[in-house]
C-alpha cells in the first residue's frame, strides 16, 4: 500500500470536559457545558486530520489488548485507517487521558504514565520503516521516555537513510534535558515543530527567533516555533520569517491545535509547496481547529481550511 505521509507516535482515548475552573475542588460537583469522549494522542490526531484533509496515511502505534484499544482500532477502522502498522500488546492498558479545559480553552491534562501513551519502543516502530511513505511525522519526542536520545537517533538515521522527509514535533521534556544532549539528532530533522515554551525549555531561551536561529545552526533544516495565537516563526537557510496566526471567532479548546498546526504543515509538504507557505496554510488549519471542542473535529472540510489560507495571504 502507497501511503502520502507515515505517523509514529500515541493513539489513545481523551475525556474532555469544559470549562473547568478551580472551585470543583471546594464544591465536589461542578455541571460543564461539555463532557465527551474523543480520540487523541498525537499521532492519531495528525493520522485523522491528514486523513480528513485526503491524504493516505500510515499510523504507526501502540495499544493495549483492553477495551479502549479496541475503540481506537474500530476508530481507525471507521475512519478507512488501516491499523496493520499498530502495535496491540497483551498486558498493557491503552492510554485514557482527562482533559480539563478551562474558561479560556486552555487545556489541563491527567495521564497515566503505566499506559500505552508513555510505552511506544523502536522495537514497535522498525517492523514497519520498509514500507513508509515519502514523508515521515515523528508525533512527538519525549511523549514515550522508552524512546531515549540514543534510540532516536538510531530511528532518524535509519529515516535518513532511506532518503526520506523527517518531521519532528515536540512536547516539554521530562527529564531534563537541554539542547546539547540533542546534538546528534537534530543534524537528522528537516523539519521541526516544539512551541514557544518547549523550545526555551531547552536552550534556556525566551526569544523564539533566538532559539530558531540555535535550531538552524545545530543542524535542523527548517525550524518552525508554534507560537499560539500570535502564529509561528519559521527559520530556514533562507531566513526566519513571522507568520500570523489566522483570526478565530471564539477559541473554545486548543487541545490538538500543534497537532493540527502539523498536519496542515505535513499536507502542504506532500503537495509539494514551499516552507513558508506550509506555515501559512497550517496557522489556517489550527484557526479551524480551537473553534470547537476536541482534537481533530474542526478540521473536517479542506475547502474551509483553504479559503482561511487565502484569506489571510
Amino acid at each position: 500500500m502507497a501511503f502520502d505521509i507515515t505517523v509514529i507516535g500515541a493513539a489513545i482515548i481523551d475525556i474532555l470536559a469544559s470549562p473547568v475552573n478551580a472551585s470543583v475542588f471546594s464544591t465536589g460537583s461542578v455541571p460543564m457545558e461539555t463532557i465527551k469522549m474523543s480520540f487523541g494522542g498525537d499521532a492519531l490526531n495528525e493520522t485523522i486530520i491528514l486523513s480528513e484533509l485526503g491524504k493516505k496515511v500510515q499510523l504507526i502505534s501502540k495499544v493495549g489488548d483492553d477495551e479502549a484499544g479496541k475503540r481506537v482500532l474500530g476508530f481507525l477502522q471507521e475512519k478507512d485507517i488501516s491499523a496493520e502498522s499498530v502495535h496491540i500488546e497483551k498486558s498493557l492498558s491503552t492510554g485514557i487521558n482527562i482533559v480539563l479545559i478551562d474558561e479560556k480553552g486552555e487545556r489541563h491534562f491527567l495521564t497515566n504514565p503505566n499506559s500505552s501513551l508513555r510505552k511506544l519502543d523502536l522495537e514497535d516502530i522498525q517492523p514497519f520503516l520498509e514500507n513508509t511513505a515519502e514523508i515521515i511525522s515523528f508525533a512527538s519526542m519525549f511523549v514515550s521516555p522508552l524512546m531515549t536520545i540514543p534510540k532516536m537517533q538510531q530511528l532518524f538515521s535509519e529515516v535518513k537513510a532511506q532518503g526520506k522527509i523527517l518531521a519532528v514535533d515536540m512536547t516539554k521534556a521530562k527529564n531534563g534535558e537541554k539542547i546539547e544532549d540533542l546534538a546528534e539528532l537534530l543534524s537528522y530533522i528537516d523539519y521541526i515543530f516544539p512551541n514557544e515554551a518547549e523550545i526555551a525549555l531547552l536552550t534556556g531561551e525566551t526569544d523564539p527567533y533566538r532559539n530558531a536561529e540555535i535550531l538552524l545552526e545545530m543542524g535542523v533544516k527548517t525550524a518552525v516555533i508554534k507560537c499560539g495565537e500570535k502564529g509561528c516563526i519559521l527559520g530556514d537557510e533562507t531566513g526566519i520569517y513571522m507568520i500570523p496566526a489566522v483570526p478565530v471567532q471564539k477559541c473554545v479548546d486548543t487541545t490538538g491545535a500543534g497537532d493540527t498546526f502539523v498536519s496542515g504543515f505535513l499536507w502542504g509538504l506532500s503537495e509539494g509547496w514551499e516552507p513558508l507557505e506550509c506555515a501559512k496554510f497550517a496557522c489556517a488549519a489550527a484557526s479551524c481547529a480551537v473553534e470547537i471542542v476536541g482534537a481533530t473535529g474542526g478540521v473536517r472540510y479542506l475547502e474551509e481550511i483553504r479559503k482561511r489560507y487565502e484569506e489571510n495571504q
